[in-house]
């Protein structure tokens, strides 16, 4: 018998019980939930979830998943020829007073480089004592094992001071 894995991208006004119909059409198909991130983002529900699923119930699956009236899903096949996720693995951090541009400017730094971004998360919130409203991200990345990470450093700060940012970069050891 043959898997098929497939991504989800899913979106809809949050309520309870949009995790449970998701999950139940899931299995009542035979799926997995192998991985997955939702949020609240301003009154939506949003989540991306990666399923396997037996190849021979992936279009029942799909269609399950187009009936669900309270949630838009769209269903795509996962790459089994994806890329590994072998080379240097890095995390970035940033906070800064917040400001149109901040990812833009960070991501381009890290695309010249050649860097992937596999997973970034960010907020506002206000300063402690100026009450400011601030920047953060999160960000766990990949890059070749050739990465010039000393050049890539001194791009990031390079644009920390433009940015008026705190830039931290940090290589994750292997064990």
């Amino acid at each position: 018998m043959s898997t098929t894995f497939l991504v989800l991208t899913v979106i809809g006004d949050d309520r309870p019980g949009l995790v449970e119909q998701l999950a139940a059409a899931i299995s009542e198909h035979r799926g997995n939930w192998l991985e997955s991130s939702m949020a609240h983002l301003a009154g939506k529900f949003a989540g991306i979830v990666e399923v396997s699923v037996a190849s021979e119930e992936a279009n029942a699956l799909r269609r399950a998943l187009g009936d669900l009236g309270a949630l838009k899903v769209n269903v795509e096949e996962a790459n089994n020829g994806a890329e590994s996720h072998k080379g240097r693995r890095l995390t970035l951090a940033l906070i800064g007073h917040d400001r149109i541009g901040i990812v833009r400017e960070v991501s381009q730094v890290l695309a010249r480089h050649a860097v992937n971004v596999e997973a970034l998360n960010t907020f506002t919130a206000s300063a402690p004592m100026s009450a400011e409203i601030m920047f953060h991200a999160q960000a766990e990345l990949q890059a070749a094992e050739n990465l010039d990470a000393r050049a890539l450093k001194a791009d990031l700060e390079r644009i920390s001071d433009d940015l008026m940012v705190d830039i931290t970069l940090d290589e994750v050891v292997k064990i």
